[in-house]
C-alpha cells in the first residue's frame, strides 16, 4: 500500500519542477539573466499552490513548511537557463511543459484540498486554481498573452483532471492510481486540444 502523502509529494514536486521550467522558458524568450529565470520560474512553480493553500486556510503555505519546494524551483530554473539556448523551439517547449504542469497540478491540487477536508466541489475548484494560477502569474510578469485565453481547451482540461481524480477516488482504488488517472485525463485533453485545435463552442467568437 502506498503512503498517500509520499505519492502526493512526489507528483507535487514533479509539477513544481515542470512549471518552474515553463516559467524559466518564458524568461528565456525575453532573454533575462539567471536571476530573472529563477524569479519567474519560482513564481510559476509555487503560485498556484500558494493561492490554493491561502484559500483553504492551509497555513503556513506548503513551501514555507517545507523549503524543499523552493529548492526544486531554484534548481529547475537554473538548469533551464543553461539548456534553453540549445532548444530549437522555446515556444513549443513552453507549450508542452505547461501542458504537463497543469495536468499534474489539477490532480495534486484536488487531493491536497481533500486532505484539508474541503468539500468535493471546492476540492475540484482548488485543482483548477492550483493548475492555472502559476501560469497566469508567469504570463503577467512576462507581459505575454495569457495562455488560458487561447481558444483551444485549457481550463476545461484542468477541470477534467480534477473531476477524474475525484471520480476515481470514490472507487476505492489506490490513491496513486487516482492521481495518475487525473493526470492522464488532463494531459490527454490538453494534448488533443493543442494537436487538433479543439475548442469549446463560443457564441462570442468572431468568425
Amino acid at each position: 500500500m502506498y503512503d498517500l502523502t509520499a505519492v502526493v509529494n512526489v507528483m507535487g514536486l514533479c509539477a513544481v519542477a515542470v512549471f518552474a521550467v515553463s516559467g524559466a522558458l518564458s524568461a528565456a524568450r525575453l532573454k533575462m539573466d539567471i536571476l530573472g529565470f529563477i524569479l519567474i520560474g519560482t513564481v510559476t512553480g509555487l503560485g498556484g499552490g500558494t493561492l490554493r493553500d491561502v484559500l483553504i486556510g492551509n497555513l503556513p503555505v506548503f513551501w514555507i513548511r517545507e523549503p524543499t519546494w523552493i529548492v526544486i524551483c531554484l534548481v529547475s530554473s537554473a538548469v533551464t537557463y543553461y539548456i534553453a539556448p540549445r532548444l530549437t523551439s522555446l515556444a513549443g517547449a513552453l507549450l508542452w511543459m505547461d501542458a504537463i504542469g497543469i495536468a499534474l497540478f489539477s490532480a495534486v491540487g484536488t487531493e491536497v484540498a481533500l486532505l484539508a477536508e474541503a468539500s468535493p466541489l471546492i476540492a475540484m475548484c482548488m485543482g483548477v486554481v492550483t493548475a492555472t494560477f502559476g501560469g497566469i502569474a508567469r504570463d503577467v510578469l512576462c507581459g505575454s498573452n495569457l495562455t488560458l485565453m487561447n481558444e483551444e481547451l485549457y481550463i476545461t482540461t484542468t477541470l477534467g483532471g480534477a473531476v477524474a481524480y475525484y471520480a476515481l477516488s470514490t472507487l476505492g482504488y489506490s490513491n496513486s492510481y487516482d492521481l495518475l488517472g487525473g493526470f492522464i485525463v488532463a494531459f490527454t485533453l490538453r494534448a488533443l486540444a493543442i494537436k487538433f485545435n479543439i475548442k469549446l463552442p463560443n457564441r462570442y467568437r468572431v468568425s
